[in-house]
């Protein structure tokens, strides 16, 4: 499986810097993190362990891959959410084909109404790739359905630093969590959530 979902990841990375060169409407861009990114969080899912894991944003399924890889080898399940209908096909279509579907649940829904249905503390580990401005409004989701000692990533926390800072800040504010800066890729805003005492 190594072989041929490798192969795929590096299709993936051809069609999205090709696709998104030829489209200049953000919202039909695949706008997929770059290797170092998904190589970053594949080491931060197997270091911690996680084995529910939840991604928000999942364009084509591009990092989706990366992550359920990490799941598959932590005995994992990554739990990825979409709102663009074309891009959930293009995503199902890719987990099919690197035979992941199974470690993926995949939504088609506003981010908000999937984090309103999760289980308070249910997940290890939260990727946030998806529209900076509903990052506040989904905070108080966010911190409910992370558990403790649980992580929070969030991307373009350098590419996009003024759209994030009031979220960023709040965040780092929180006395619940303790936070920091990572210079991969775009830049990623590291959280993690206090774990309760004994």
């Amino acid at each position: 499986m190594h072989s041929q979902l490798e192969q795929l990841k590096r299709e993936l990375e051809q069609f999205g810097r090709q696709h998104d060169a030829a489209n200049q409407d953000r919202a039909k861009r695949m706008l997929n993190i770059p290797r170092d990114t998904c190589e970053f969080l594949s080491v931060l899912i197997q270091a911690t362990a996680a084995r529910h894991i939840l991604e928000i944003g999942t364009s084509n399924g591009y990092s989706t891959l990366w992550l359920a890889e990490a799941a598959h080898i932590t005995g994992g399940k990554v739990i990825t959410v979409e709102y663009a209908e074309p891009k959930c096909a293009m995503a199902r279509e890719n987990f099919a084909a690197a035979g992941l579907d199974g470690v993926i649940e995949s939504h088609c829904i506003e981010a908000g109404r999937l984090l309103s249905r999760l289980a308070p503390a249910s997940q290890d580990l939260i990727f946030l790739d998806s529209e900076r401005s509903k990052y506040l409004g989904w905070w108080p989701s966010l911190q409910s359905v992370l558990r403790p000692g649980g992580l929070l990533v969030v991307d373009n926390a350098l590419s996009h630093q003024q759209e994030l800072a009031e979220f960023t800040r709040r965040v780092a504010s929180d006395p619940g969590f303790t936070s920091c800066l990572v210079p991969v890729g775009k830049g990623k805003f590291l959280a993690t959530k206090a774990r309760l005492r004994e």
